[in-house]
């Protein structure tokens, strides 16, 4: 008689703005990719880890950055933010929202994953985290609480607080503006 063991086949798919932004807002910390791909993954088969990343056009600060997402095993796809208006102060209002393309990918993939990992906070992902879970497929989101909607965190087979993952958050840089060890990504 012979067995056949399969592992859980996974997707990741991370809003890095998103879990930038928290980051650096609530903990003035930067995100280690690294430990929240290979957290999400956790013994499973990852079959696409994927990273979505705004920048400003021409901006090359976002390279070096860009590059440790891809060299960690992430396909980072990238969009330039977009002039949105001008608001009444003069201040130039921009825009770079991910959300459709990460829905998009989701499906595009869902016949070829049995876990999809979201590290995302926005709430707007609950329908298409129900919507998944309908086709059976299991929905873990990765984000910080106080950043998280509710209704996400309600919604998905297992919430993880990113914080409480060991080493998914790069070291404080000191104060007075030297680099502690560790790079970003």
């Amino acid at each position: 008689m012979q067995y056949v063991v399969t592992r859980p086949r996974v997707g990741v798919f991370i809003d890095t703005q998103n879990l930038y932004h928290s980051a650096r807002d609530l903990l003035e910390r930067t995100v280690n990719f690294e430990t929240v791909l290979r957290e999400a993954v956790a013994g499973r088969e990852l079959i696409h880890a994927i990273s979505y990343t705004v920048e400003r056009e021409g901006e090359a600060t976002a390279r070096p950055f860009i590059y440790k997402l891809s060299a960690l095993g992430y396909k980072v796809r990238r969009m330039n933010l977009t002039l949105h208006h001008v608001a009444p102060d003069g201040r130039a209002i921009y825009e770079g929202n991910w959300d459709m393309g990460i829905v998009a990918d989701m499906v595009r993939l869902m016949d070829h994953l049995d876990v999809v990992v979201l590290g995302s906070g926005d709430g707007d992902f609950t329908d298409i985290v129900e919507v998944l879970q309908e086709r059976g497929k299991r929905v873990e989101v990765i984000a910080f609480r106080e950043h998280t909607a509710q209704r996400l965190i309600d919604a998905a087979d297992r919430f993880t607080h990113l914080p409480d993952l060991e080493g998914a958050l790069m070291p404080a840089r000191p104060k007075n503006g030297a680099r502690s060890g560790g790079e970003e990504a």
